[in-house]
């Protein structure tokens, strides 16, 4: 795997110093990537989880307390990666408010500290 440099600005490079950074935080991650693509007999095959899903999801253990003490549960984490100018797209805007509205951490991040941010409150 090729060195990750802090001053690349791409979201691909973007997007690798997240998921390590989120793992030193406690988070688990998983790229996802979407689209669709067409198979060997000119199917049309759609992969990820839906349009407009953020480019890493996972999630965050939390222990809950008082009435799950000891328990340890996940709370669903989207973080949509984006260069330094790089927007939203209606479609991303919506999941993110709608995992949000469930109680789940979503966030748009430019850099590692745009999700340390998001992510602070539960850790």
């Amino acid at each position: 795997m090729p060195k990750i440099s802090a001053s690349d600005t791409s979201e691909t490079a973007l997007l690798r110093r997240l998921l390590i950074r989120c793992s030193q935080l406690g988070a688990r991650l998983f790229r996802n990537n979407v689209g669709r693509l067409q198979d060997g007999r000119g199917r049309w095959v759609q992969y990820g989880l839906c349009v407009g899903s953020s480019d890493l999801i996972g999630y965050v253990p939390v222990v809950i307390q008082p009435e799950h003490v000891g328990q340890t549960l996940a709370v669903f984490l989207a973080i949509e990666c984006k260069s330094a100018t790089g927007t939203l797209r209606p479609e991303q805007r919506q999941f993110l408010t709608v995992v949000k509205q469930h109680g789940g951490i979503a966030c748009v991040a430019r850099s590692e500290a745009d999700a340390e941010m998001a992510l602070a409150p539960w850790l």
